[in-house]
């Protein structure tokens, strides 16, 4: 067998594309041919040069692999049969395994491989698929589907690379943007703190006295700039979360007696809002361990967007279940309702329902954000099942424990399936 090198031209120095009306040469694109049999090399490179490209090429399976690491090509033409080296196959399967290879290591995972083999088997048209091939031909091959076939895959990754790129630099302003944020945000809570101690001391008569009209006036400014500390506090936690530094405080917590106390909580503002609520525990819900506090303000969230979002009195009702190795609750109410266009959007940071049946209320459109976040982060999932006009239902579902530290993959992704029987 000869192992010479064919005298292709070197990968930097191939054909070159006319010049763009700018001015400026476009390099072609870099094939690499791995084919043990010189005569078979020779011709596609000769094909290849004829529609412009540049090639390398390579002999055997080793060869083939370190060429598509050192020079990164935007194709791959593979032969099936090659001598396999230290590649740990059959000779006869050596093109599957450098396939297998180019597609596996990012450097060069969205390469596209065309095999030419002399092969016509279906089995082994399968195996092509499997190992991750783009294209099979067989010899003796057609030189003009040949070309057809190398100008579609290279467009196709043309225009992956191009999304691959765009995407990068999305996140990239995405990240600048958060930091921006983070930092305005975090300036911001200072002066506003000092805000709050000088109102406090205004109403607390420290400056003198304060007339009924003044004091309520007064009281109007604390609360408004309580609740902007409370957005701003929303939007620092919400970006530790993300960042995945929040430490989760794990204590055991009894599904019963953690619903009952939301409740008890909540019994004031109840009576204001004229909102009734009841709590339904099967026997079955297992204690499990969470951040409660976290927690807390999750069911909270969930409370509070029930009875603001409503034009009504609300029937609020809280439930909890096993479910396997989870346990699964509930928030329903007998509120407005939520489009099934929303039931994704109203999750993401400052994305809000409109609904012109609902109540207009000011909101940051960070709550449910917060509460995927937090439930993310214990490695749960929440969704919700709603219609117009026939109220919401909020379901979590958390593992008994949380992972030790959730896999990036799991956040939000939807990895947990939505227990049978929820309706």
């Amino acid at each position: 067998m000869d192992n010479t090198p064919s005298s292709s031209p070197p990968p930097g120095n191939g054909p070159r594309r006319p010049s763009q009306p700018d001015g400026v040469t476009v390099t072609p694109p870099l094939i690499l041919v791995a084919d043990d049999v010189p005569a078979n090399v020779e011709l596609l490179l000769d094909q290849l040069h004829m529609l412009g490209y540049r090639t390398v090429d390579a002999t055997d399976g080793p060869s083939a692999v370190s060429a598509a690491f050192e020079h990164r090509p935007d194709l791959a033409i593979l032969d099936v049969s090659m001598p396999a080296g230290n590649l740990g196959v059959e000779d006869r399967a050596t093109g599957f395994e450098v396939c297998r290879r180019i597609k596996r290591d990012p450097r060069t995972a969205r390469v596209p491989v065309i095999f030419v083999t002399a092969l016509n088997d279906t089995t082994d048209r399968v195996k092509a698929i499997e190992a991750g091939g783009d294209d099979f031909l067989t010899k003796p091959h057609n030189r003009l589907v040949l070309g057809a076939r190398v100008r579609s895959l290279l467009k196709l990754k043309a225009a992956t690379d191009a999304l691959e790129d765009s995407y990068r630099k999305l996140r990239e302003l995405e990240k600048v943007r958060d930091d921006l944020m983070k930092m305005i945000v975090h300036d911001l809570k200072t002066p506003l703190t000092a805000v709050l101690a000088t109102l406090e001391m205004l109403l607390d008569g420290d400056f003198g006295d304060v007339s009924g009209g003044q004091r309520q006036a007064l009281s109007d400014c604390e609360g408004k700039a309580e609740d902007l500390l409370g957005l701003i506090e929303d939007l620092l936690e919400i970006a530790r979360i993300e960042e995945t530094t929040l430490r989760l405080e794990l204590q055991k917590i009894a599904p019963a007696a953690f619903l009952s106390e939301i409740v008890h909580e909540w019994g004031i503002r109840f009576q204001q809002e004229r909102a009734t609520a009841t709590v339904d525990v099967t026997d079955d819900a297992p204690v499990f361990e969470a951040d409660k506090a976290l927690l807390k303000r999750v069911f909270s969230n969930l409370v509070q967007n029930a009875i603001t979002h409503s034009g009504r009195e609300i029937q609020l009702r809280l439930t909890a279940r096993a479910d396997a190795e989870h346990v699964l609750f509930t928030v329903a109410d007998n509120g407005p309702g939520i489009p099934p266009e929303y039931h994704d959007v109203i999750f993401r940071k400052f994305e809000r329902v409109k609904n012109p049946t609902t109540p207009r209320v000011r909101s940051s459109g960070l709550g449910l954000a917060f509460c995927k976040l937090v439930v993310d982060a214990h490695g749960g999932r929440i969704w919700v099942q709603s219609r117009p006009g026939e109220g919401s239902s909020f379901h979590i579902l958390l593992p008994l424990r949380p992972p030790e530290r959730p896999p990036e993959t799991m956040r939000g992704t939807g990895e947990f399936r939505v227990p049978p029987g929820v309706h």
